[in-house]
């Protein structure tokens, strides 16, 4: 009989030997696949739904229409809409009345229920200047409300029925947390249909429309018409993250251009109206201006980003805080300025008289300062102005920037109808095809700083312009003073 080959013990002996370590090897790639698996799920799940009807069915309780009346002048009924806002047609009975003749008009838009209480969130053109404002239920219960309060600067209201019964309400959802290409639901009252529901994707956010200082928007291609105004846009969680608030639209109706409040706005303001009828705005006491390309090299950054302080407000919290001309914020309250037109709402939705940390860049480097808000009140003006007049001096050329300069005389006050107060040194002349040219400086600008640093007279402009340009720059930046506003510059140096 003959004996088994010694190599096939071998082989099985070896493979006994390696058995723990296939055990390990299997079992990792039994957990990479579950991983995979779950991955695959978790992209599967933010895909399109098979069906809207379950959320739709939902939440169609907490959405009302609502019809407003008033009486309106005659004659001005197409005052009542604006390019961009969904305003709605003004209707009277009969023929058009004669100019200044009284009539009652009506409107229609849309809102949601935010408490069972009754409280209900609309946006404020819809109930602007009504004499009466009633709300439809899902189910065609007719309420007359009371108008809380409202706030035009972001286009919100709250309104109040009186019910016996707890009604339906929606929740609010995180719109910061809303990426592009999310699918959304707006459900509202498009030309008085009725609770209608629409379904899209978030196309955009932070969109500026030249609303308003505290421009915000998410854009969606969810069709949005006349009376969707107020209503809700929800996210597939059936949470509140939006309020549809204006269109795009060349021919009155939907293109696939809405745009929506993001709740993380609109919370904090219904929570004010909700709570004393009004809104509290926080104010830094600064005015600010975008740092461009050439802006950034000549501050010395590594790329455009933050508000640039173009002036100081005189005894606001800023100039309190420590905040100087020139500076640029770079944080606000431990969050990014991504670009100068997101600071001033990071602001306003401030608590006022709370304590913030802001980062500046000044000078070549970053600091921290601690911020004490105040109040936003309407009569304030975030300007800075100066005080005190130079001495007297002759006009300079200076050939890198095509400029001829001098000091503030009283011929040249004259001449250039300048500020009393204005100081620093005034541009005389400005060459054709220069770099100052470019850049739009005129005769009567005054200069107050170069990159950030104080000049009183024409040899300080120069000799600070000659200093940057033996370093290797090809830019500074000028503080210039030009009726009075002060506005930040980026002057490329000629380098001949």
């Amino acid at each position: 009989m003959q004996r088994p080959p010694i190599r096939r013990r071998g082989a099985t002996a070896r493979a006994a030997t390696r058995t723990p370590l296939t055990w390990l090897l299997s079992a990792a790639a039994v957990l990479t696949a579950l991983l995979a698996l779950a991955w695959s799920s978790a992209v599967q799940a933010r895909s399109a739904p098979d069906s809207f009807a379950d959320l739709a069915e939902r939440l169609l309780p907490t959405v009302v229409n609502i019809q407003t009346s008033q009486t309106i002048e005659g004659g001005q009924a197409e005052q009542f809409e604006e390019f961009f806002k969904e305003f709605f047609e003004r209707r009277g009975e009969g023929g058009e009345p004669p100019p200044q003749q009284q009539r009652r008009g009506s409107s229609l838009g849309s809102g949601f229920i935010i408490e069972p209480s009754g409280f209900i969130v609309t946006n404020h053109h819809v109930i602007a200047d009504a004499d009466e404002v009633e709300v439809v239920l899902s189910d065609g219960t007719s309420l007359d409300a009371t108008i809380v309060g409202s706030d035009k600067d972001t286009d919100l209201a709250l309104l109040k029925v009186e019910t016996d019964r707890p009604l339906p309400a929606t929740t609010w959802g995180d719109s910061d947390e809303t990426r592009i290409g999310d699918w959304v639901v707006a459900i509202g009252n498009p030309f008085g249909l009725g609770g209608t529901v629409t379904a899209g994707i978030v196309s955009a956010r932070q969109r500026d429309i030249n609303a308003g200082r505290y421009d915000n928007f998410i854009q969606t291609d969810a069709a949005i018409n006349k009376g969707n105004s107020g209503g809700p846009m929800f996210n597939m969680d059936g949470e509140v993250i939006g309020i549809n608030t204006a269109i795009f639209s060349p021919s009155g109706g939907s293109v696939g251009i809405g745009f929506a409040t993001p709740s993380s706005m609109a919370r904090n303001i219904i929570a004010q109206l909700r709570d004393t009828g009004e809104v509290r705005r926080g104010w830094l006491g600064v005015r600010i201006q975008n740092v461009t390309d050439e802006l950034a090299e000549g501050l010395r950054l590594d790329r455009p980003r933050g508000a640039l302080v173009a002036a100081v407000t005189e005894g606001g919290p800023a100039e309190s805080g420590g905040i100087e001309q020139g500076d640029v914020i770079l944080e606000f309250n431990g969050r990014e300025v991504p670009e100068m037109r997101r600071l001033p709402a990071m602001v306003a939705e401030t608590s006022v008289g709370s304590t913030v940390d802001v980062t500046i860049w000044r000078k070549n480097a970053e600091k921290k300062l601690r911020i004490t808000i105040g109040e936003l009140e309407a009569e304030q003006v975030a300007t800075a102005p100066a005080t005190q007049t130079p001495p007297e001096a002759k006009p300079k050329a200076m050939e890198s920037l095509g400029l001829a300069l001098g000091e503030i005389t009283p011929e040249l006050r004259s001449r250039f109808s300048l500020d009393e107060g204005a100081k620093g040194v005034v541009i005389v002349e400005v060459k054709d095809g220069s770099s100052g040219a470019e850049k739009g400086l005129k005769a009567g600008d005054v200069i107050v700083e170069v990159d950030q640093e104080e000049v009183a007279t024409p040899a300080d402009v120069v000799e600070k312009v000659e200093r940057a340009k033996s370093e290797g720059y090809r830019v500074v930046t000028l503080l210039v003073f030009r009726q009075g506003d002060f506005q930040w510059v980026a002057v490329r140096i000629d380098q001949s």
